[in-house]
């Protein structure tokens, strides 16, 4: 990664750190991964050849410049979606800032409909950090959408653990896939669908 870009992302992480300790409410927070999560992001990304991917939680676009830098190394190309149309247009001026715009398709989406659209076997990777109690609904289609050999990443496993314990136990359960909890940042999870599966 050029000098450039790291300060880039300096910048939006130092923003987002002073900005969301201003904030009561969670939701007026920008929420964005921990610089050591998002470079693991980016390493897999690189590791697992992820040429098509998806960004479930754009917010300001930190964590999505990231993925996209890593993106564009190997020749692939990403989807990111968010709800709040103010935050998709910080993503898109972070990006442009970039010189990533061309690398990612923005969309204001409801992650599960961005899931549903999307064709079977679709994602080599996909990045879920978006609102948790939504996650165990999503779970048939984020296997059915992930590549064989695909990786699911899911931030937020540990510092909200509560949140997300029925999304982890039909993971668990799931026979068609292998996980691994990496304690980095706020804990992410790692999930592959296991190549012999359908």
């Amino acid at each position: 990664m050029d000098t450039k870009l790291m300060a880039l992302l300096d910048e939006l992480h130092r923003h987002g750190v002073d900005h969301d300790a201003t904030k009561a409410d969670r939701l007026e927070r920008l929420r964005n991964v921990e610089p050591d999560s998002a470079a693991l992001l980016a390493l897999l990304v690189r590791a697992v050849g992820a040429k098509r991917l998806l960004e479930l939680g754009t917010s300001n676009g930190y964590s999505t410049v990231w993925l996209a830098e890593a993106v564009r190394s190997i020749g692939g190309t990403m989807l990111t979606v968010d709800l709040d149309p103010e935050r998709s247009a910080m993503a898109a001026e972070n990006l442009a800032r970039g010189g990533l715009t061309e690398t990612v398709e923005l969309r204001v989406e409801d992650a599960a409909a961005a899931l549903a659209s999307s064709a079977d076997a679709s994602w080599d990777m996909i990045f879920l950090d978006a609102e948790r109690p939504f996650y165990a609904g999503y779970w048939p289609d984020l296997f059915r959408v992930l590549a064989p050999g695909g990786l699911l990443a899911v931030d937020n496993v540990i510092s909200h653990a509560d949140q997300v314990s029925d999304f982890r136990a039909l993971v668990s359960a799931d026979e068609r896939v292998t996980q691994a909890l990496v304690p980095t940042g706020a804990g992410v999870l790692l999930v592959v669908r296991n190549p012999a599966t359908s």
